[in-house]
């Protein structure tokens, strides 16, 4: 059974930034693909950022410049640092991971609430 493990999230300002972390009970090699996702109340869970077992990384475009998705594999960590927080970032965000059997892994979740 996989787990993944996130923390960093919080109550931030305008402005603001916060780094969330996901780390996961197997190899972060055994996934071809992690990522953050986020749902906003009321809305459906979307995309984020997500970055490939061959270093490519994607982003939605409401986050681009000031989100960023890094790894570290010795750690089996995957990071999400967000930068110059928007009310509407407000959401709860999971971590994902994709094995290479096309299976998806889900962590509890941790909410991120951007407001002064």
């Amino acid at each position: 059974q996989v787990q993944l493990v996130e923390s960093g999230g919080g109550l931030v300002q305008p402005g603001g930034s916060l780094r969330l972390s996901c780390t996961t009970s197997r190899t972060i090699f055994s996934f071809k693909a992690m990522g953050w996702y986020r749902q906003a109340l009321g809305k459906q869970r979307e995309l984020v950022a997500q970055t490939t077992s061959g270093r490519k990384s994607d982003y939605t475009d409401s986050v681009k410049g000031r989100f960023t998705i890094s790894r570290d594999n010795a750690k089996n960590t995957v990071y999400l640092q967000m930068n110059s927080l928007k009310p509407e970032d407000t959401a709860v965000y999971y971590c994902n991971a994709q094995d290479y059997l096309d299976l998806d892994y889900w962590g509890q979740g941790t909410q991120v609430t951007v407001s002064s």
